[in-house]
């Protein structure tokens, strides 16, 4: 062993020469020299394989053919299916209110011009409003100064938000119209706390689902507005009294979780129902009365009795599409995670 490992040349030389002598007989040599014959059972078994190889990729091939120009046809059939489904819908819609609500035309033969310009002046200021709420709660969102407030304190973000909203709310309906740039300014202050108040809403639900509630919120405003523009003189002023009575209600409903009990399960069911479905009722009923309030009030202004102010008129509505807004998104949300 010692030799060995001194020297490693000698083992080497002496392996070649015992492997020599070994394999001198002929038959090994032979079987070593001879080519190999091609087995039965390999020839069988790798050409099946081969077969069914090559008839798996030209499936897939064929599938993936098929499907990469169907894609785009089926997704863009869907999405028209669906806007010409949700136009016939709001078409359908405004027709059918139209025919219950709006039986009775107007006793002077129409809309009067100075009436259409106020209306139309209101709801420009609405859309403005709505507007500047959109922009002021995405911005809040963004910063992420929102949420460093709720996670500091939510109820005094929320009590804070309420009070700084009836006060801006109460300084623009004081202003007189004549002084524009108190009166925007309070105006302005008043849009940006309904967005501060907005903007929580913005971290439950994706960007996706707010934009479809948007559309239905003015899909549904647009058609409650237009029978309530086309219909007699004081048709729905009435609604002022039970409207009020069902904002009571579905304010005490939705201060139900913070006094009932959690167990109290179908109870907290039947209240949810009354603030999101009953809400809808009633601010949409408030839509119809304050479209025909506002053309009462422009009548009223023709003959001197008032002022015009539109930015005042605009703010009962922007509060109806907040409301109605709120509600649709809980609503689309509470959809969704069903499906899940």
């Amino acid at each position: 062993m010692a030799f060995t490992m001194r020297q490693p040349f000698k083992l080497s030389s002496t392996l070649v020469v015992a492997s020599k002598s070994a394999f001198k007989s002929a038959p090994v040599r032979s079987f070593h020299s001879s080519r190999p014959v091609a087995n039965f059972f390999t020839s069988r078994t790798i050409k099946p394989a081969s077969t069914l190889s090559k008839a798996r990729n030209a499936f897939r091939q064929s599938r993936t053919y098929m499907q990469q120009p169907a894609a785009p046809a089926v997704n863009g059939g869907n999405l028209m299916q669906k806007v010409l489904v949700g136009g016939a819908l709001f078409g359908g819609t405004v027709i059918v209110l139209n025919l219950v609500f709006n039986r009775e035309t107007r006793e002077d033969g129409g809309m009067p011009p100075y009436e259409r310009a106020y209306l139309n002046d209101t709801f420009l200021h609405t859309g403005l409003g709505v507007g500047i709420i959109g922009l002021s709660a995405r911005a809040m969102f963004q910063s992420g100064m929102m949420y460093r407030m709720m996670a500091t304190n939510p109820w005094i973000v929320m009590i804070g938000g309420l009070g700084l909203s009836f006060a801006s709310m109460y300084a623009t309906r004081s202003t007189d119209p004549a002084n524009y740039i108190p009166k925007y300014g309070f105006w302005t202050a008043f849009n940006v706390t309904q967005g501060a108040l907005l903007a929580p809403l913005l971290f439950m639900a994706p960007p996706a689902l707010i934009a479809r509630a948007g559309l239905y919120t003015v899909a549904m405003m647009g058609s409650i507005s237009f029978v309530g523009a086309t219909a007699k003189q004081e048709k729905y002023l009435y609604l002022g009294g039970p409207l009020l009575a069902g904002v009571a209600l579905v304010a005490v409903s939705g201060f139900a979780p913070l006094v009932l009990p959690v167990t109290a399960v179908r109870t907290l069911a039947f209240t949810e129902n009354i603030w999101l479905y009953g809400g809808l009722a009633v601010f949409g009923g408030f839509t119809l009365y304050d479209v025909q309030k506002i053309l009462a009030h422009a009548r009223m202004a023709e003959r001197g009795l008032i002022k015009k102010d539109a930015v005042n008129e605009s703010i009962s509505l922007e509060l109806d599409f907040l409301n109605i807004f709120i509600r649709m998104v809980q609503i689309l949300m509470m959809q969704q995670n069903r499906r899940k």
